[in-house]
């Protein structure tokens, strides 16, 4: 095992495209059982994973919302 992500290298919007087109697939009703399952893991990961980038992003927009502006006189 690499301990490498379902996402490694990959965008948010690609990973929720990913995640849509998993449930749809499942939605259909046309996999078999083994296929299901093996679909619901995926979508697990990946929904996982978005959801970490998302909270990534979040602390970071946080971070420099409170960071004092460059350049801004210190009083």
């Amino acid at each position: 095992m690499t301990g490498l992500t379902v996402a490694e290298g990959r965008r948010f919007e690609d990973l929720l495209a990913e995640l849509e087109s998993v449930t749809d697939r499942l939605a259909s009703g046309d996999v078999g059982i083994e296929e299901a399952a093996d679909l619901y893991e995926r979508a697990e990961r990946l929904q996982r994973e978005a959801a970490e980038r998302l909270e990534a992003v979040r602390a970071r927009v946080e971070r420099l919302r409170q960071a004092p502006e460059v350049g801004a006189d210190p009083g």
